[in-house]
């Protein structure tokens, strides 16, 4: 694959008017004028700051494999769509994935839907490719389009937000009984035992790093230690998160929550903001507490500060809905994976090879399997 290939495609569809060039990615971090430009087409599609060019840089630098490609879009002499590939097998390519971004890295202009960037790339910009894969959609941004002979849309995962409208008690009232009691009692308890406890907002640039290292103690004391996904200062996982949160803090963009019982902490969220949008990209707590909710302590005060300030309008969570979402909001939407085949063909084949695989299995059949899927960690 050379450096730089450009092909103009011949679909009878608005993508028909895409030309298309394949750089390598790191293109997005050595061409000054690229950054801009994916960043002004996050602007109109959800201004996501994780979807940031800077967020997706650090992304490339700590979790890349050198493989990845940016390919550009174009219509007439406007940059269209941008998206970050990497391949996901022979003859196959799929959104750049790490796990530590919720959505696949891929930007657009409105109006232009993710069904016809996905077959446009099929014919022309990445050679001989039989199958792309975008990953993690937010129909939010990119409402989901019915299958066809070429293409299938399959389930990710459910994920919750809360509104952020009208008095914190309104709100609160609306939340569970037994939520509101279980809260109330766990409070008055710390309150007859002398604990004090803290809530505090940390936000600037010197404060990424020290607030890192806390939470990474608080994790590395839990169940992500075994599983080696625990922030740490001498892993990859502690390098992005910091290099990600110290950019965003000079933007004004990253905000950790620590909460404290006296001087010990004991639950911090991660979270990034924009454009009225508070997005919690991680939490963790301390495991070897077990008469109270640390973590939901801290949910709840830093919701009451959130209503409060009246900046942010919505909260978004981006994990798997788990039932202490559901103990805070009754929102939930979808997100989902788009497979595009080159031909139906293809997808017919796809589709008895998971029946197959799944056959000698002994489950269920399923539908044509996605190119890729990473599980989500940011709990």
């Amino acid at each position: 694959m050379t450096e730089s290939a450009e092909a103009t495609l011949a679909l009878p569809s608005v993508a028909a008017r895409l030309q298309w060039q394949n750089l390598p990615a790191r293109a997005l971090q050595g061409d000054t004028t690229l950054a801009p430009q994916w960043n002004r087409l996050n602007a109109v599609r959800g201004d996501l700051p994780f979807l940031s060019a800077e967020a997706l840089a650090t992304a490339l630098d700590v979790f890349g494999h050198g493989n990845e490609r940016l390919l550009i879009a174009r219509q007439g002499d406007q940059i269209a769509a941008m998206l970050l590939l990497a391949p996901g097998g022979r003859l196959r390519w799929h959104t750049f994935q790490p796990s530590q971004i919720p959505l696949g890295a891929w930007v657009a202009r409105a109006g232009l839907g993710i069904d016809d960037i996905a077959h446009s790339l099929l014919h022309g910009p990445l050679g001989l490719c039989l199958v792309v894969s975008i990953t993690q959609v937010d129909p939010l941004f990119a409402p989901r389009a019915a299958d066809t002979p070429a293409s299938h849309h399959t389930d990710y995962i459910d994920t919750g937000w809360v509104d952020v409208q009208g008095p914190f008690e309104q709100y609160w009232a609306a939340r569970g009984k037994n939520l509101r009691q279980n809260m109330r009692k766990q409070r008055n308890k710390l309150g007859a035992e002398g604990t004090v406890t803290t809530m505090r907002v940390w936000t600037r640039p010197e404060d990424m790093a020290p607030a890192l290292a806390r939470y990474g103690a608080l994790e590395s004391a839990g169940w992500k230690a075994a599983q080696g996904t625990a922030i740490g200062d001498d892993n990859d996982q502690g390098r992005f998160y910091r290099e990600l949160f110290e950019g965003a803090a000079r933007r004004g963009e990253a905000v950790i929550y620590e909460y404290l019982f006296d001087d010990r902490s004991v639950a911090m969220n991660l979270c990034l903001r924009r454009a009225g949008v508070l997005v919690v990209l991680k939490t963790t707590y301390d495991e070897s507490i077990k008469l109270f909710s640390p973590a939901f302590l801290l949910r709840e005060e830093e919701l009451q500060t959130l209503f409060a300030e009246a900046s942010i309008q919505r909260i978004e969570y981006y994990g798997r809905l788990m039932d202490w979402h559901t103990k805070l909001t009754d929102n939930k939407r979808t997100l989902y994976h788009l497979t595009a085949y080159r031909w139906p063909l293809v997808k017919r084949l796809a589709g008895l090879r998971s029946k197959a695989r799944a056959s000698v299995a002994g489950e269920p059949p399923k539908e044509a399997a996605v190119a890729h899927e990473q599980p989500t960690e940011r709990t």
